[in-house]
């Protein structure tokens, strides 16, 4: 199946799952840019080819989004509030309304395609989760207010929400995807940034919202994981 074909802005680009989006988009010569609130994190860690690549921001602003998504295909949106760190922002200004003013800004300049990487449970809002700022709720309204907006004709979005995130080897693992929010378990980050970057083209994550988990250990690994997405 041909890959992607533009620019790809990843927002929380030197987040732990954002940091392996960006090696995914690499690895298959996809064109992207990083929008990152530290240009030096993104050097060290990407070294700096990636200078000419930034877009230095906060999704807390709304003319640092706007400047972010100019010229820009599609966007994979893996941030996330540091539920636990009391000085940070909370869950509401991030998981929500910084979602939702990113998909707002891309659509207005004409981005069409838009990957949210959200999480697992964020329908239940007795999880445990949710006890810190009701991190989950908040995911769960900013899914809600970007599908509003990228789900009329002509755009395009997928949400994923990973299991447990775990450090693993580079993807090459057995999944199960599954709609309802119905199942739970782990995932390795790398898997998830894989089937991030597989969302932008593959015609079965059009306009859904899945859950994807590690399947049991018994099953055999996948040398890709597009044949999971028929499942959809």
């Amino acid at each position: 199946m041909k890959p992607f074909e533009g620019t790809v802005l990843v927002a929380g680009a030197t987040g732990r799952t954002g940091r392996l989006i960006v090696e995914r988009l690499q690895a298959r010569g996809i064109d992207y840019r990083l929008f990152v609130r530290s240009g030096v994190k993104a050097v060290e860690q990407f070294g700096p080819e990636v200078v000419d690549r930034l877009v230095i921001g906060s999704v807390l602003s709304d003319k640092e989004v706007e400047a972010a998504v100019q010229h820009i295909d599609a966007v994979i949106c893996a941030i996330g509030g540091e539920v636990t760190n009391p000085e940070a922002p909370p869950p509401s200004a991030i998981d929500r309304d910084g979602v939702i003013r990113l998909a707002t800004s891309a659509k207005a300049a004409g981005v069409k395609n838009f990957v949210l990487v959200s999480s697992l449970a964020v329908t239940h809002p007795e999880h445990p989760l949710n006890k810190y700022g009701r991190v989950l709720d908040m995911k769960l309204l900013g899914e809600d207010g970007m599908r509003e907006l990228y789900g009329e004709a002509g755009f395009r979005y997928t949400v994923l929400r990973p299991g447990g995130l775990v450090d693993g080897p580079p993807f090459k693992h057995a999944l199960r995807f599954d709609k309802g929010d119905r199942i739970t378990g782990t995932i390795d980050r790398s898997d998830v940034a894989e089937a991030s970057v597989i969302s932008l083209w593959h015609p079965k994550a059009m306009n859904q919202t899945f859950e994807l988990i590690k399947a049991s250990d018994d099953e055999a690994p996948q040398s890709s994981l597009e044949p999971f997405f028929e499942s959809l």
